[in-house]
């Protein structure tokens, strides 16, 4: 791929749009959007679902498009949860009930249902008390989720929960209730990917075929045609729904540009499909899915543009090859993101993939022959094979993630650091192209170099989260010289250990307890599973009001219980009664001090009390 793709207006455009959208866009309900109806509480709306539901014990829910609400013309979407009726894709429905803001707590590291669906433009939750149907889906929708819904029934009615999970995950990205356990061994082992409904799906298809044809020699024509042909075929039987349908609209433009016989026509077409979605969904922006879809698919055609296999090499080799160098290119390219969000790092996903992608490509075919087989009541053929395949493909998921550091622990990137990793990834996917790196290898060893110590010296003030899960309170402390220091811990352990993950480190300097001891400490105890705490201060057992002690360059002072009332109003304990007291800590860092008080409730600073916000993160910096 020429580095003249880089000058393209399209491509600068883009770059420019997506920095706007990550300083200046916050999604948020429109004008006439449904949430601002909200308040009439019970309503009669009408929508088309856009999705497939999800089943959820003895409820099914899906997102839907509004049409009305009271028989005034309303937009925007609504995840509409069903009690007694089964909505299907793309049908029309009247629905009675309730609606409400989804339920968010947001606590730094931790997932946020609210923010998950604003991600998608959904604002909005509905109760469905009646339903009714307004006009049917077409019949290739029915058809369509008829076999999506028969595929997925016959896994279940023949293989027990686990498997019957990781074929529908494998085949259509629909993993149902799979054990935790299973999950976790999936995200350490580096093949989490190949259970989720997003871009990598249909992009691992049409890899697959471009793979093959080129195994058996098929022109570049028939190759393009075909991969299409095939990816469009799954992504209908897969559901069609955002993802997917974002990602083959994505493939038909880079397909496009490679029937073009253009060597920048798949990039082309990826730069024009991204900028295509973020124009009527900025949205998008903020999805994980969104993000990993348009990053994985970038590296692996730029990854595979610029490092070009020997003509010579035999076409054995370089499928195998070209698996290696797709799988190295998207994990290199997903480490931040991985990392972000799960705050782990996989050691073993390199080695792992070379055996579990071409395990998944199998499996998605042999598990696709096993329902035609069983519609034609000869899946016993199959049955015994199509399970062997999945208990090995299971085992060796379990297998890597058992190995010794397969997955790390670690804490969240910073912007400095990722926009540092980034451009050093740039440098390595272009180095066969010598000119280009001559010309870009100063420019980059810049920003490697700046982006951190900007990070550092620009971006590093003095910070606190003030957070509250349903009035149980924790305050964390980040210094500048990287001290952190946690007042309060009546929040869930794990919940506080995703937190300080978030804020960059994976040590606590200190946890300080000043009240309802015996119930904190065991939060502490789960937060030592994942956080390296150094020391734990606990008020009238080992620190008392008026002891000062040093916690790295932060100076601690135990007070006696700052409270606030009611009214707003500050007042003090005086003395020790021997029973349910309450202590408070003073922090002091160079010129900044603070006073974190009742239980990591609020902070005191200058007189001023800066209390909380109920299920929320106030984040305040000096």
């Amino acid at each position: 791929m020429h580095y003249s793709c880089y000058k393209r207006p399209l491509l600068l455009l883009l770059i420019l749009y997506i920095i706007l959208l990550a300083l200046f866009y916050m999604p948020r309900p429109r004008a006439g959007d449904v949430f601002y109806k909200i308040p009439l509480k019970n309503v009669t709306l009408t929508g088309k679902v856009i999705g497939f539901p999800a089943v959820k014990k003895e409820k099914r829910n899906v997102i839907v498009k509004v049409y009305s609400v009271n028989g005034e013309k309303t937009d925007g979407y609504v995840y509409a949860r069903f009690k007694e009726y089964a909505p299907f894709w793309h049908e029309t429905l009247e629905l009675e009930g309730k609606l409400k803001k989804p339920y968010s707590v947001s606590l730094p590291g931790n997932f946020d249902w609210a923010a998950y669906l604003a991600s998608k433009d959904v604002f909005t939750e509905m109760e469905v008390k009646q339903t009714k149907q307004i006009s049917p889906a077409s019949w290739p929708s029915r058809a369509v989720s008829a076999i999506r819904g028969d595929i997925l029934r016959t896994f279940e009615e023949n293989f027990d929960r686990n498997l019957s999970a990781v074929a529908g995950g494998v085949l259509l990205g629909e993993r149902g209730e799979i054990d935790q356990s299973l999950y976790a061994s999936f995200q350490d082992s580096g093949a989490i990917h190949l259970l989720v409904a997003s871009g990598g799906n249909v992009g691992f298809v049409t890899l697959v075929v471009f793979a093959c044809c080129t195994l058996f020699g098929a022109s570049r024509r028939k190759t393009a045609l075909l991969a299409l042909a095939v990816s469009g075929i799954y992504t209908l039987v897969a559901g069609a729904d955002a993802p997917l349908t974002r990602a083959y609209f994505m493939t038909v433009c880079a397909v496009a540009g490679y029937f073009l016989r253009r060597n920048s026509g798949v990039f082309q077409g990826l730069v024009l499909s991204c900028f295509i979605i973020l124009l009527f969904r900025p949205a998008s922006l903020f999805e994980t899915g969104f993000q990993m879809s348009f990053l994985a698919t970038l590296a692996i055609v730029v990854c595979l543009s610029n490092y070009e296999l020997p003509y010579k090499w035999p076409r054995p080799v370089k499928f195998f090859v070209q698996i290696f160098m797709a799988t190295l290119s998207t994990q290199l390219a997903l480490l931040p993101v991985f990392t972000n969000v799960f705050y782990k790092e996989s050691f073993i996903g390199l080695l792992s993939n070379m055996l579990l992608v071409p395990m998944a490509s199998l499996l998605m075919g042999l598990s696709f022959a096993f329902y035609v087989f069983s519609l034609f009541h000869a899946g016993f053929l199959l049955k015994w094979l199509t399970w062997l395949s999945l208990t090995g493909f299971k085992e060796a998921v379990e297998f890597f993630a058992s190995l010794p550091f397969a997955s790390v622990q670690v804490s969240a990137w910073r912007p400095g650091t990722v926009t540092a990793y980034y451009a050093g990834v740039f440098l390595l996917f272009h180095l066969p192209q010598k000119d280009f790196v001559r010309r870009i290898f100063v420019p980059i060893a810049v920003v490697i170099v700046l982006a951190p110590a900007l990070q550092f010296l620009c971006f590093n003030q003095p910070t606190i989260w003030l957070m509250n899960e349903w009035n149980k309170n924790a305050v964390l402390f980040r210094a500048p010289d990287g001290t952190r220091i946690l007042a309060g811990a009546a929040i869930d352990g794990d919940k506080l250990a995703r937190a300080v993950l978030a804020s960059g480190s994976a040590t606590l300097d200190a946890v300080l307890i000043g009240e309802q001891a015996d119930k904190q400490l065991k939060e502490v105890e789960k937060l030592k599973k994942t956080i390296r705490v150094k020391r734990v201060l606990t008020a009238f057992e080992n620190t008392w009001p008026g002891e000062e002690t040093d916690v790295s360059h932060v100076q601690v002072k135990t007070l006696w219980g700052v409270l606030l009332n009611r009214e707003k109003k500050l007042w003090r304990n005086r003395g020790y009664s021997g029973g349910a007291d309450s202590a408070s800590y003073e922090l002091t860092y160079k010129n900044l001090s603070f006073t974190t008080a009742a239980n990591g409730r609020f902070v005191l600073k200058d007189g001023e009390a800066f209390d909380n916000v109920r299920n929320a993160t106030r984040k305040m910096v000096f």
